[in-house]
């Protein structure tokens, strides 16, 4: 039982005794933060008692405060409908830093999450940064909260865009590779479907060819097919080498090739059952119902196009085999598709279409969408295009990081150097996306993002090492603090410490329930900021009594656990050393 539980037992059981009434149903019953920490360090609430026990919240509260006795309180107080709990120091301190368990919940479920899904035509780019970061910290946020965790990825490998790249390299190319060119595969790759772009607005035939080229693949055509093969690898190996230093993890890959005649024999199935309707020619579309969706300008039923009048499928066609295939592989209780906040419709229609062919597991399939990401005018343009590309992103934020190691330490080997600009690159970059909402925009400033100060990953970073260096002092002074004197903590900065370090277990779980590394990210600067206030106003070592600097250090390492774990949920490495 952790101290929050502990309270609420406490306070549940002087309920029963004072007002002689049961409480069976606990639900709502819970803590909260008081506004000002100078009122308490925890809150009760009394709204969700009024009806059981026919008292008004105020009138609760009140005989609560005057009533409640334990040692576990130092003081009770009534403020309108809340209780404002002030905790004995010594067992607050004990019970956190003794008892802690820096897990999270038991949740018996299987997630599936499907996060990037980019395109062999060109490198990832600065939006793809954005949906890796979410999808690999809400994996594991979601992992830490007990569940089974897939982390999957569809590469789109074929269609029109794809055979673009092709017939450009095949034409105009001269037999050049990445590795003659010294260029990276897909940066190698990206520059001819741009030099097809280009050149199809001279010669607008070349359109034509790329279609015959992609009517040829899917006819298994051996020349084309090899083409594609040798291109599409170029590709993955300039993706690993991007995934690599972003750290973008995933346990299966899919690829489009392999899945988009998924879902046509299941169209026409439910062109048979009626749930879909014949249109011109060979089409097969599903009327989106009208509760739902309501009616198009005409005051017609929206419709769908899953089956072209030609006979071929669209996009969302293969998404519903794809996502029946899933099912199949996974038997989820959740699949998440991390994709833009501009595919928000598709995946609305998507579920729709799913529920009518009478997928129960329907409605556990969630669009996480997302924001767009900015940066300032001038700044990181792509070396293909106009599109910021990943890689690009990348070297500009590790050469600032570059600069800011050897800002503070010119001492420092070359190799040292760039292991802390590294981390400390990619913990700006991902602090910077994952501490705003998801669907808000991001103007991504890359100067601000590398602050030792403020609300950024390098900040959080540096708190913790700071902590990292101190313990190794108390090593070096052998000072041993495993065991220690509690009572001597107890000032407002300790307690709002033990406060943080209580609630990050329910900060990751918020996280896991919202779908929102925000939270979390919000969590860890507070925790950052508040040991600053700390360490600015407290002296940890040196200082006169051994208890208290025992006490303190013993408060401070798990501070650092709460960083680090903290942290590494965001995706974010932490530095002994800054």
């Amino acid at each position: 039982m952790n101290i929050r539980e502990k309270i609420l037992k406490v306070i549940v059981s002087h309920i029963e005794s004072i007002f002689a009434e049961k409480i069976e149903d606990l639900n709502g019953i819970k803590l909260t933060l008081p506004p000002n920490p100078e009122m308490g360090d925890f809150a009760f609430e009394c709204f969700p008692l009024a009806k059981v026990l026919k008292q008004s919240p105020q009138q609760i509260a009140d005989k609560l405060a005057s009533e409640i006795e334990d040692d576990l309180f130092a003081e009770v107080t009534a403020v309108g409908p809340y209780l404002n709990l002030k905790l004995n120091s010594e067992i607050y301190a004990q019970e956190v830093l003794e008892n802690i368990n820096f897990s999270g919940g038991k949740k018996q479920e299987k997630v599936v999450i499907e996060y990037l899904s980019p395109n062999t035509n060109k490198p990832l780019h600065l939006g793809h940064v954005r949906n890796g970061c979410l999808g690999m910290s809400i994996s594991k946020i979601q992992k830490y909260e007990g569940r089974d965790v897939s982390k999957i990825i569809l590469i789109n490998d074929r269609g029109i865009h794809i055979c673009k790249s092709m017939l450009a390299w095949q034409k105009f190319g001269g037999g050049e590779t990445p590795e003659s060119t010294g260029m990276k595969g897909d940066h190698f790759v990206g520059k001819y479907y741009i030099l097809f772009a280009i050149e199809s607005e001279k010669d607008p035939s070349l359109n034509d060819e790329a279609q015959a080229m992609l009517k040829k693949w899917e006819a298994g055509d051996k020349e084309v097919v090899e083409l594609w093969e040798k291109m599409n690898q170029w590709v993955y190996d300039g993706f690993t080498q991007t995934y690599e230093n972003f750290v973008f993890e995933f346990d299966k890959y899919y690829y489009e090739s392999e899945t988009y005649k998924l879902g046509k024999d299941i169209i026409l199935q439910g062109l048979e059952s009626g749930v879909f309707k014949k249109g011109e020619g060979e089409s097969v579309y599903f009327e989106l119902p009208e509760e739902e969706f309501g009616l198009d300008e005409n005051k017609e039923k929206k419709k769908v196009i899953l089956i072209r009048k030609d006979g071929t499928t669209v996009y969302i066609t293969q998404d519903i085999g794809t996502a029946i295939s899933r099912f199949k592989d996974y038997k989820f209780d959740k699949m998440i598709y991390v994709v833009g906040s501009e595919q928000r419709y598709h995946f609305q229609c998507l579920v729709a279409i799913l529920k009518a062919l009478v997928y129960e597991w329907a409605e556990n399939i969630f669009h996480f969408s997302y924001g767009m990401v900015y940066l300032p005018e001038g700044k990181m343009k792509s070396r293909e295009g106009k599109v910021v590309d990943a890689d690009n992103f990348y070297e500009e934020m590790f050469n600032l990081a570059r600069e800011a190691v050897l800002e503070k330490h010119s001492e420092l080997d070359k190799e040292e150097v760039e292991k802390r600009a590294r981390m400390i690159a990619l913990g700006a970059m991902k602090f910077y996306i994952l501490r705003v909402g998801a669907e808000q925009d991001i103007n991504f400033d890359p100067n601000e993002s590398i602050s030792f100060t403020g609300f950024t990953g390098p900040y959080c970073q540096y708190a913790y090492a700071r902590i990292a260096g101190i313990l190794r002092k108390a090593e070096a002074e052998n000072i041993k603090y495993e065991t220690c004197d509690y009572s001597f903590l107890g000032n407002p900065e300790e307690r709002l410490l033990l406060q943080k370090i209580v609630l990050l277990n329910d900060k990751v779980a918020d996280s896991a329930e919202s779908l929102s590394p925000s939270t979390l990210a919000v969590h860890i600067y507070e925790t950052a900021k508040t040991f600053n206030q700390f360490y600015h106003k407290h002296q940890i070592i040196g200082i006169e009594s051994e208890s208290l600097i025992k006490a303190r250090l013993k408060l401070i390492s798990q501070v650092a656990v709460v960083l680090k774990e903290g942290l590494d949920l965001l995706g974010i490495e932490v530095l002994d050393n800054m």
